[in-house]
């Protein structure tokens, strides 16, 4: 991904509560065959973008959601894939 993930508000939370490291997540966000959803499906506020794509350290899928605030990027949290989100990652569509 080229623009610059802030994770300093909940990198530390992600890898506490689900194992996953910004670096791991930032693997995913660069992932070629990435899926990206826009909005978020299970976005409460339709602000968040949730990003799916294979991340060699974590050695699985990994579902990473961003929110963007003024034109910054915050990485709000991530965690090793669902079914859902591996089916859509085969499929290669929403």
């Amino acid at each position: 991904m080229s623009e610059e993930v802030d994770w300093s508000h909940r990198g530390e939370y992600m890898q506490q509560r689900h194992g996953i490291t910004p670096a791991a997540a930032g693997e995913a966000l660069s992932d070629p065959d990435r899926v990206v959803l826009t909005p978020d499906p299970s976005s409460k506020s339709g602000r968040g973008t949730r990003t799916v794509g294979y991340s060699p350290t974590a050695a699985s899928l990994v579902t990473v959601i961003l929110v963007e605030d003024d034109g910054a990027i915050y990485g709000v949290n991530g965690w090793r894939s669902n079914s859902t989100d591996h089916r859509r990652y085969r499929e290669g569509a929403p």
